[in-house]
């Protein structure tokens, strides 16, 4: 993650080209990196805080997918990310091999494309950075249907209706199951909760009432998150999920489209 002391993290953007599968009329490379992608090699790292859309289409990588994970595959860094709410959990959890890496377990996309499995610690560069994806899905307040309901899935997308089908837009994975929660304290009992870096999708439940102003419902994964807050001890936390950038207070940082240096100046003293 570290070359002459620069980090990098961003959120979101890939989604804009695989997930979405919106034409691409310039390279990411011209697009973000012109000011530092020459610099970097693979043991610099780009971490994507969620909804990484890379692993997307119903049963098997499209011919678009592959060519952007291939693409992705052969920049001059190494990517890694978190899962958001907007992942194909079928195939991400079982079409990729699990990985020892750095200390924790990853899924390996490509060789150099990483995702980077709930509740591990990974050590690099000398920093530990827990890493736990996930979210509950703001865009289903007219509720999940199943593939076979086709009558219904027309009738709902004519009137744009704000739903998603099960196994095909949506997945119960979302959220974390029991064992993945208790992997995650698990492992931080292990590093007596002192981390440097915390990566994940959504945030405390206490930081979510306070973007969202009532907005925005709790949930287990933000309570639980909460319970980690308040034990941990750690430098910055980052995270995606609500769409927008703010620097929160002088730890908490949601990033959206937006690339910033592990190590930045804070707002805040």
């Amino acid at each position: 993650m570290v070359k002459g002391g620069k980090s990098h993290l961003y959120d979101l953007f890939l989604k804009t080209f695989t997930n979405n599968l919106y034409p691409i009329t310039k390279p990411m490379s011209v697009v973000l990196f012109i000011p530092i992608q020459i610099e970097m090699t693979k043991n610099d790292y780009v971490i994507i805080c969620g909804d990484f859309g890379g692993v997307w289409t119903f049963e098997e990588e499209s011919s678009r997918e592959k060519y952007w994970l291939d693409w992705l595959n052969t920049r001059n860094f190494t990517t890694l990310f978190v899962d958001g709410n907007h992942e194909n959990f079928t195939r991400l959890y079982n079409d990729y091999p699990v990985e020892e890496w750095h200390g924790g377990k990853v899924h390996k996309i490509r060789d150099s494309v990483l995702h980077l499995m709930r509740g591990e610690i990974f050590d690099i560069d000398g920093k530990r950075f827990f890493a736990f994806g996930g979210a509950k899905s703001h865009d289903i307040q007219d509720g999940i249907l199943n593939l076979d309901e086709e009558e219904r899935i027309y009738e709902y997308r004519k009137r744009g209706a704000y739903f998603r089908i099960r196994d095909f837009s949506w997945w119960d994975l979302e959220l974390p199951t029991e064992d993945e929660m208790q992997n995650g304290i698990k492992n931080l009992e292990k590093a007596n909760y002192k981390v440097d870096y915390i990566i994940s999708h959504c945030c405390p439940t206490c930081i979510q009432t306070i973007l969202g102003a009532g907005k925005f419902e709790r949930d287990y994964l933000t309570d639980y998150f909460q319970k980690i807050m308040e034990k941990c001890e750690f430098k910055k936390w980052y995270f995606g999920h609500y769409h927008d950038y703010k620097q929160v207070n002088s730890e908490f940082i949601l990033l959206y489209e937006d690339i910033v240096p592990l190590k930045f100046e804070s707002i805040f003293n």
